[in-house]
């Protein structure tokens, strides 16, 4: 068992009135929240990484929970979704792979048992590190009008030691 020791926190919604456009009756929403935590395995090989995601489980609830309630706290509102990770320079690749479960599941039980799979996207980067987080639509992958991105970034995260973990979520299509 390692702890998860969260550095910080981030979350960033976003109201789209128009693009270009009329104006929406009902904007829709985008928001993402990445949590940056420190990594156990960092600067070292280790053989057994997998039990880690369990100890992550929490932390992807309570950020699918907190996500949700910043766009408004309506489960039934939620059109598309998306998680990633970022992995400090003294991880590896899969140490972000890490987050599948804990996050996807996360997402799935806070939204009441969504049926797509969750989109996902990683890679190894130093602070500043801007990472496009893929959507789909939280029932069906391929429903076209909700093939998007987010892009999210921390100016300072990841540090070489850290993992920053992300949850996408989006009211309606791009």
């Amino acid at each position: 068992m390692h702890d998860v020791l969260i550095r910080k926190t981030s979350v960033c919604v976003e109201e789209i009135f128009h693009e270009g456009g009329p104006v929406a009756d009902r904007p829709p929403k985008r928001g993402w929240i990445m949590s940056v935590i420190r990594n156990p395995f960092a600067g070292r090989y280790a053989e057994e990484i997998q039990p880690f995601m369990e100890d992550l489980k929490p932390l992807g609830l309570g950020m699918a929970q907190k996500l949700l309630a910043a766009l408004g706290g309506e489960a039934s509102q939620i059109e598309g979704y998306g998680k990633g990770a970022i992995v400090g320079t003294a991880g590896e690749l899969e140490h972000g792979a890490l987050w599948h479960a804990p996050g996807g599941y996360a997402m799935r039980d806070v939204l009441g048992g969504a049926k797509a799979i969750v989109p996902s996207t990683k890679k190894v980067g130093g602070p500043g590190t801007r990472l496009d987080v893929p959507v789909t639509h939280v029932n069906a992958s391929y429903v076209r009008s909700h093939f998007d991105s987010i892009e999210v970034g921390l100016p300072d995260a990841p540090r070489a030691d850290e993992l920053a973990f992300v949850l996408v979520m989006t009211t309606g299509p791009r």
